[in-house]
C-alpha cells in the first residue's frame, strides 16, 4: 500500500477548491457593479456598492482558500489533522445570506 505522500490526500484537494470558488464572485462583482447599472439607467451607487462587497468575499474566499491548503499541507506532513475553522464558515455563509438578501431586493425594487 502507497504511503499517504503518495496518493495525496482528498482534504488537500477540497482546500484548493477554495481558491475556486473565490473566481466567480469576480465575475458577479462586475456583473453587479458595472453591466446591470449600465443596462437599467438610475441610480449606480447600490450596485457598486454590491458589486464591491462581492469582490470582497471572492478575495476572502480566494485568501482563506490559499490558507487552509497550506495549514492542511502542513498537517498532513506531521500525520496529523487540522480542523475548518467554524468561524470562517459562519461568516463567509453570513456575508453570502446578507449579499444575496441585498441582491435580491435590489433585483426586485429597481
Amino acid at each position: 500500500m502507497r504511503g499517504l505522500d503518495e496518493r495525496g490526500s482528498p482534504a488537500s484537494g477540497r482546500t484548493s477548491r477554495g481558491c475556486a470558488l473565490g473566481s466567480p464572485h469576480f465575475a458577479v462583482s462586475l456583473g453587479v457593479g458595472k453591466v446591470v447599472p449600465a443596462l437599467t439607467g438610475g441610480a449606480q451607487w447600490p450596485y457598486a456598492v454590491l458589486g464591491v462587497a462581492f469582490a470582497l468575499l471572492g478575495v476572502g474566499l480566494v485568501g482563506y482558500g490559499a490558507l487552509r491548503q497550506t495549514l492542511v499541507g502542513r498537517a498532513i506532513g506531521r500525520g496529523e489533522y487540522v480542523e475548518l475553522d467554524e468561524r470562517v464558515v459562519v461568516g463567509l455563509a453570513a456575508a453570502m445570506i446578507v449579499l444575496g438578501i441585498a441582491l435580491a431586493v435590489l433585483v426586485v425594487f429597481r
